[in-house]
């Protein structure tokens, strides 16, 4: 290798190491937000939440989570059941409008939360309403969230969800 191309080298390695960390960087948040594992939770329920014809406010959604994070539903099917995976920004613009017209409100009502360093699981179990004010939700499930701390915020790694049905009640421990 020439000392020219070493020297490239040299200069390009440290840019290519950093680029799996651009797409974590490249996304503002709220301290208030990512500070910690509660915050986080509270802060994705609270984005997706409001009235109907009420705005959400999907900046603050996104930017609480890492690049390449997946959001994905246990939805049945003619053989059982499928996993349907969306990123945060298709879901918002998928999503968006229909949370917006009809109104939307997720609550958590209970939660298990493990941790190992820098990696944590919460099983979230929740109810929706379409009015903060309606006497029943029309749907209860648990919200599967993967996260991740990188020594200043946490992080959304991915939110995988199933809705309670009548064959599939949610167990005790989750607050059921």
């Amino acid at each position: 290798m020439t000392q020219s191309k070493f020297r490239i080298s040299l200069l390009i390695l440290p840019l290519l190491l950093a680029l799996p960390l651009a797409g974590i960087q490249a996304q503002p948040a709220a301290a208030s937000d990512v500070e910690s594992i509660d915050s986080i939770i509270t802060a994705v329920y609270e984005a997706i939440s409001g009235d109907a014809g009420e705005a959400r406010n999907w900046d603050r959604f996104t930017s609480l989570f890492v690049a390449d994070a997946t959001l994905s539903a246990v939805v049945p099917n003619a053989e059982g059941f499928e996993r349907q995976i969306t990123n945060p920004q298709t879901f918002a613009q998928a999503s968006g409008p229909t949370l917006e017209r009809d109104g939307f409100h997720e609550t958590e009502i209970h939660r298990v939360t493990e941790q190992y360093g820098q990696i944590a699981h919460a099983f979230s179990t929740y109810i929706s309403k379409r009015s903060a004010q309606d006497a029943e939700p029309f749907d209860r499930g648990i919200n599967s969230f993967q996260l991740m701390f990188d020594g200043s915020r946490w992080w959304v790694v991915s939110i995988y969800w199933q809705s309670e049905t009548e064959q599939n009640p949610i167990p005790g421990r989750y607050g059921g």
